[in-house]
């Protein structure tokens, strides 16, 4: 039996994905919340080289840093399915025979590599008397040697005239646009799965509060995301984390998506995978990131109770965030690389009621520094009026100064402005028809989740007026 600990924290979105699909095949293991065990914490950083990555899964003392659902199921031996595995190797002429009918028929199955796991080897070998002949398939626990296709297609019942499931709608992205869109056409009868590479939610949901979202005076972010993903469920919607898409590709009149645990087809596309935070693009900072140096408060800040910490950005989430941090650190430094700061006048007003939070305005970064055991100290800055240099320490560094699209993949696919924002027209309409956009990703979005949702309701209407 395999012995499974997963070092986390509730308010990761990869722990949740992790914990989520463990529980979901049944397998056994031991949660332990680094917010809550020094010790654990320690564990973390001493195994990722002093960086505090989480999740880290130890399985049977072998370390494996955010596992992917794919490389669990590879790991573990688990088929996403229930029904079928292969015993295979990429150079085995009959194990590509074997994925290619299986993969060519919609028949979704594990593929485990014996070169890559001592286990299937000897799983293998066990079989099959002690040889070793691949591919070896298991269905339903029954083994099979070499099957050929013949075989396969007696053995599952494969119609050779039955086609994929197609859906209506395949939306690419599961955060505010994407649940939204799913919600509004599942109401009109229009079958959507949603593809997330990592957990429902996106940006918002790594927000410790939200204030501006209608109907709410406050809320969390987790709280507002659980809410919609429930309410497309509830509507029929389809989900899947641990998804993220690999190509997109016109078969006729619908589109073929390839994932890493298989393809889909759909009617039409909606891509609606958001932002990642910018860079400052300084020396040490790639370096640093995830020990030292952090994009979100929410995630990281509790490293940081009662220690001092640099917060970079003079924007609403800066602010925002900064805020956020100063109810727990000792100290909170505010870098902002303007005379005067661009988020809205409440942010700013509540600054001056805050004891530990210091303002550095008019300063831009140069570089974060380390100290002797190579760790972070402390941010370089630069005074724009007077050029003098100083150093300012601080324990960690949260940084916020905008967003970049994650639209890297679909280049070449749909037209992408200068910034690599997605071009739309009309009801969320992309260069491609049949294929929108909604959300951050998009070009002229508003970073705010009501914003979000008003685009999901746009593309469900585009969807809805293309099948038509």
């Amino acid at each position: 039996m395999n012995k499974i600990t997963l070092y986390g924290a509730d308010w990761c979105p990869d722990c949740r994905r992790a914990k989520s699909y463990l529980k979901d095949n049944n397998i056994t293991f031991e949660f332990v919340d680094v917010d809550l065990d020094k010790e654990a914490t320690a564990k973390v950083e001493t195994i990722n080289n002093g960086k505090r990555i989480i999740p880290t899964v130890i399985i049977n003392n072998k370390p494996y840093t955010n596992p992917n659902n794919a490389k669990l199921a590879s790991i573990l031996g688990i088929n996403p399915e229930g029904q079928l595995t292969l015993f295979g190797a990429d150079w085995c002429p009959d194990c590509r025979r074997a994925k290619s009918y299986l993969n060519d028929n919609g028949v979704k199955f594990l593929f485990i590599d014996v070169d890559k796991h001592d286990w299937a080897t000897a799983k293998v070998e066990e079989i099959n008397n002690g040889k070793r002949i691949i591919p070896t398939i298991l269905l339903n626990e029954v083994p099979y040697t070499n099957p050929d296709n013949a075989k396969l297609k007696e053995l599952l019942n494969i119609d050779t005239n039955k086609e994929h499931k197609v859906y209506d709608s395949i939306i690419i992205g599961g955060g505010a646009a994407g649940l939204t869109t799913s919600i509004y056409a599942q109401r009109d009868r229009f079958n959507t799965l949603i593809l997330e590479k990592k957990n429902i939610g996106g940006n918002a949901f790594l927000t410790e509060k939200i204030e501006n979202y209608p109907g709410f005076t406050e809320i969390s972010g987790p709280k507002l995301m659980e809410r919609m993903e429930h309410q497309a469920k509830t509507y029929g919607a389809e989900i899947k984390t641990g998804e993220e898409v690999s190509n997109i590709e016109r078969k006729g009149e619908l589109f073929e998506l390839t994932t890493i645990m298989g393809t889909y087809l759909t009617k039409t596309v909606v891509l609606s995978t958001g932002s990642t935070y910018r860079k400052l693009g300084i020396p040490n900072e790639g370096d640093l990131i995830g020990s030292g140096v952090h994009f979100c408060a929410t995630c990281d800040g509790a490293f940081y109770r009662d220690k001092e910490v640099v917060v970079i950005g003079g924007g609403n989430s800066a602010l925002e965030e900064g805020i956020f941090l100063a109810g727990f650190c000792k100290t909170v430094k505010i870098i902002n690389r303007s005379a005067e700061f661009k988020a809205s006048k409440t942010y700013i007003e509540k600054l001056n009621s805050i004891d530990n939070i210091e303002v550095y305005t008019d300063n831009t970064p140069i570089s974060f520094t380390k100290n002797d055991k190579n760790l972070f100290k402390g941010i370089i800055v630069k005074d724009n009026k007077t050029e003098e240099e100083k150093e300012i320490t601080a324990d960690g560094a949260f940084i916020f100064i905008g967003l970049i699209p994650n639209t890297k993949s679909f280049k070449g696919l749909v037209d992408l402005n200068n910034q690599g924002f997605i071009t739309t027209k009309n009801l969320a309409e992309t260069s491609v028809k049949g294929i929108f956009a909604a959300g951050d990703c998009r070009e002229g979005a508003i970073a705010q989740v009501a914003a979000a949702t008003g685009e999901g309701v746009l593309a469900s209407y585009g969807i809805r007026n293309f099948l038509k």
